[in-house]
């Protein structure tokens, strides 16, 4: 590494391959990091080409610098905002607590409703 990267840097580089677990960057003439494939956006990638070319500039973090094995961990992810959470519905959403407890209630109904009619199909 002929820079003094550190963990947090913002820089910019260029692709210089692409990978099906991820992309290198070149980070300057001879310093060279992976972004990793989890590491390219939020969501799912099922195909690391389909965000990132050879040649591409791009701006990324570094998220871990290895000085003795000379390899350095980039993310684009990191700089990009996170996306709002999903929700399915408008309803408001229970506790698991309270839906335990609400099979609980019922499933002891059923068995309760049900064993009298257990007993009399026995014989006893």
């Amino acid at each position: 590494m002929s820079k003094k990267y550190e963990v947090g840097d913002i820089v910019v580089g260029t692709v210089t391959g692409v990978q099906p677990y991820g992309a290198f960057i070149a980070l300057d003439e001879h310093t060279q990091g992976l972004v990793h494939i989890s590491e390219i956006t939020y969501g799912f990638v099922k195909n690391v080409a389909d965000f990132l070319s050879v040649g591409d500039t791009v701006k990324v973090k570094i998220l871990e610098v290895d000085r003795k094995a000379e390899k350095i961990s980039l993310s684009i992810r990191a700089l990009q905002e996170r996306p709002p959470a999903k929700r399915r519905d408008g309803a408001p959403r229970k506790s698991l607590q309270d839906r335990v407890d609400e099979i609980d209630a019922n499933g002891f109904n059923s068995l309760r409703n049900k064993m009298q009619d257990w007993i009399d199909e026995s014989g006893f």
